[in-house]
Order: structure tokens, then sequence, then C-alpha cells
């Protein structure tokens, strides 16, 4: 079977660190679920500025890519893959905008809607299953989250818990058929019986599209956040835990896990129920905020950057998406290589 490999990743965060009082310190900045520990608020996030799209952070994130690998090697990937958590456009994916950009001519490209904030997992598996099975040789892999400057500094949804978790910035990866950093095994699963569950409200009542001047929210309530906190609790474990089974490893012998970012409940509970220390689970939500689908790429990339992953290390993605709708992890053999 052809080896795929994990074999660099890179990231972007947009503008200056926001402080937590852009939220906390609003006018009329009060909600009930402000002391619940989903919505425990960071310190700092990043924000896109007014007129940056997807397409542009991707570009930039790209580029450290470039700098590494060439111009035409990454021009010249087969398959790229797309995530973007707030479109820029209904109907219209970042994807085709994306190939235009870096003068890409990819043979596979896919706007991934689904996922959330565990997509890069999914197209990670995505990316190792098309590069097995096809003549394709190398992939693009684009995670871009702009919700954080736009939907959530409406001025009544500012006011709200949710609006201080988010934060903005894009994560890509480079994927190869090498032996480079392996892509060892893959876990995900599609649960149906939470499809649905995450919700947006709009005071109204009308429907998101339709003219009106409420503005968009998450629809959260107590019953809500307490299902997902739930949900999230056993999902990341579970998967985990399987994929290791698998691998004949315990989770114990994970040298890095990297998750998505929601908050420093699930990061606290995630590492405990697999038995790793803090070090072993590298941290970005008091500098980044709630990433979403970005947050796996941003926080590996950081955690290289940072010497926390050695080389030869066992790496493990994970995380869980919307509801509950949807959770992955994939193990990784690091050799990065990188200075």
């Amino acid at each position: 079977m052809t080896t795929v490999s994990l074999t660099d990743v890179a990231g972007y965060l947009p503008g200056e660190p926001v402080p937590a009082e852009f939220y906390t310190e609003y006018p009329g900045a009060e909600d009930k679920l402000r002391n619940h520990p989903m919505f425990k608020v960071p310190p700092l996030r990043h924000h896109v500025a007014a007129d940056e799209t997807n397409a542009d952070m991707i570009e930039r994130a790209v580029q450290s890519l470039i700098e590494r690998h060439g111009r035409e090697e990454i021009q010249g990937v087969d398959v790229l893959l797309v995530h973007s958590q707030l479109p820029d456009l209904p109907f219209v994916g970042a994807g085709t905008e994306v190939a235009r950009r870096l003068g890409l001519n990819p043979e596979w490209l896919v706007d991934v809607a689904n996922a959330g904030c565990a997509s890069f997992v999914y197209m990670l598996k995505m990316a190792r299953q098309i590069l097995t099975s096809t003549d394709a040789k190398t992939a693009l892999i684009c995670n871009a989250q702009s919700a954080a400057g736009q939907w959530f500094t409406q001025s009544e949804v500012r006011k709200l818990a949710q609006a201080a978790i988010p934060g903005d910035g894009c994560g890509v990866a480079f994927v190869t058929t090498s032996a480079q950093s392996p892509v060892l095994d893959v876990e995900t699963r599609h649960i149906g019986d939470h499809a649905g569950d995450m919700t947006v409200a709009l005071e109204d009542g009308r429907k998101y599209w339709e003219p009106g001047e409420s503005q968009l929210r998450i629809g959260f309530t107590d019953a809500s956040v307490a299902k997902v906190l739930a949900r999230g609790n056993r999902l990341v474990p579970e998967v985990v835990m399987d994929l290791c089974r698998r691998l004949g490893v315990a989770s114990t012998d994970i040298d890095v896990l990297i998750t998505n970012q929601p908050n420093r409940t699930f990061l606290r509970n995630w590492r405990e129920a697999l038995e790793l220390p803090a070090e072993r689970h590298p941290n970005t939500f008091d500098q980044y905020g709630n990433l979403f689908g970005a947050a796996i790429p941003i926080t590996l990339d950081h955690a290289i950057r940072s010497r926390q992953v050695e080389d030869g290390s066992l790496v493990v993605l994970g995380g869980f998406a919307h509801a509950g709708d949807f959770a992955g992890a994939v193990a990784v053999r690091w050799h990065g290589g990188r200075d």
C-alpha cells in the first residue's frame, strides 16, 4: 500500500491580538452563560480585517510551504481540499479562488462543508484515500476560520458569552506519497443521531437569508450546552482510544496530542481521560481562542515551531465537530525535519 505522509504544516493569524476586554467591557455585555465552563473567556484571539477573505488567509498561510518546498512543488499539487468555517459567498466555496490565486491546477478539488472543528482530520483521511487509490501524488489541505472578526463582532452578538470565545486564523498542510512523516491510521465517525443539534437563531424568527434587522447567533441554550459538553468529553477520548487500539499502543504512548481548542474544560478533560500530562497536549486556546477547523493545523504548527514535537514523535490529531455529529483522530509518525 502506498505510504502517505503529512509532510508539513503552516499557519497564519490575522492582525494584532484582540484582548478579552473587547467583549467583556462592551456596553450591555451580559449573558447567563458567561460563567459556564464552555464560555470561559480566553485572554487573546485574532480577528480578520474587514476586507480579508478565507482565500486571502489561505494564500498567506501557504507562503510558508512555498518557502520550504518551492513554488513549483506546491503549484503542482494534484489534490486541493478546503474547509471554510464561514464561507465568503453563498453557493461558492473558496477552493477555486485558492487555485486561481496560487496558480494551481489540481485534478481533485473539494470544498468540504462538514466535519467542522475536526475537518482537518477528515480532509487528511480524504487526501490519504485519494493518494493511495489514484495516480495523485501530492495534496494541499486548507482550513480557514473567519467568523470571529465578522459574525461574532456584530453589535448584538458581541454582548453574548459565545462571542468572546472564537478567534480567526488559517492552517494548511502539504501531504505527499512518501515515508517522511507517515499517516499510520485514521478513525472517523459520522454520528447522524446528533445532526441538527447545532442551530442558529434570529430573534425575529426569519430564515438567515431573508431580509431583516435581527443578528444571527448560535442557538445555545442551557440544555444544548450540556449536551455538547457531555458529548465532547466522551467522543474525543473514544476515537483516540479506538485509534490507539488498532495501532497496538496505549494512549500514554502518545508523544504529542493535538486537538481542536474549544475551551479549557475540554482540553483538561481530554488529556486526563487519555492519561497524558499537560506538556504532551499543546494548548493554544489562551493565545488564539477557539479556531474551529483551523485549530488543529495551527496548533500543530505552533507545537513544531516551539520544539514540542521531536523527531520520531507519535503525534495524534483529534477532535469533534458541531454538537457532536462528527469525531475523528489520526496518527502520524512525525519526521518533519523543520528548523
